[in-house]
């Protein structure tokens, strides 16, 4: 029998509603054999990372267990981005749905497929604030998600009440 882990997933859009795409993300996540949804963080609103030219994001986290290896993971995730129209044709560019492995319980690892824990999570408050939703006890490079928060304290990210 497989073992279960802890896993965190940011979920982000800026195009065709994304509360909807999230919504969606959330809901397929769910109907996914292997993986169990553990609780939702709040949703926010945030402006974009690279290009100014495209709308504010819509960004979560989502706490789940699984039995899926990392890697098998990550192709559920790429395979709902797809499913829900993902095209990557310019980096930091709009999406319809951008899904990342944050972090997998048990797991540090860095190759061309996947980084874990994901290699900027410590530098965007649009994911360290519903991780902290999630699992304020959390800790990454040997410092408490409240550490990293205080570094992106110049970073707005709005919490939308849905």
């Amino acid at each position: 029998m497989k073992q279960f882990h802890q896993a965190f997933i940011g979920l982000g859009s800026n195009m065709d509603d994304p509360i909807a795409q999230l919504d969606k993300a959330i809901d397929a996540l769910q109907r996914t054999e292997g993986v169990s949804l553990v609780a939702v963080s709040g949703y926010y609103r945030s402006q974009p990372i690279g290009p100014q030219d495209q709308d504010d994001f819509i960004n979560a986290v989502v706490d789940i267990s699984t039995n899926l290896e990392p890697e098998a993971l990550l192709s559920v995730l790429q395979t709902i981005e797809q499913a829900q129209g993902r095209i990557r044709d310019r980096h930091w560019g709009p999406r319809t749905l951008d899904l990342d492995l944050l972090y997998y319980e048990g797991e540090t690892r860095q190759s061309e497929m996947l980084t874990l824990p994901h290699p900027r999570i410590t530098e965007r408050a649009f994911v360290l604030i519903p991780l902290y939703d999630l699992a304020p006890d959390l800790v990454f490079q040997d410092h408490p998600l409240e550490h990293w928060l205080t570094l992106t304290d110049d970073q707005s990210v709005e919490h939308l009440s849905l």
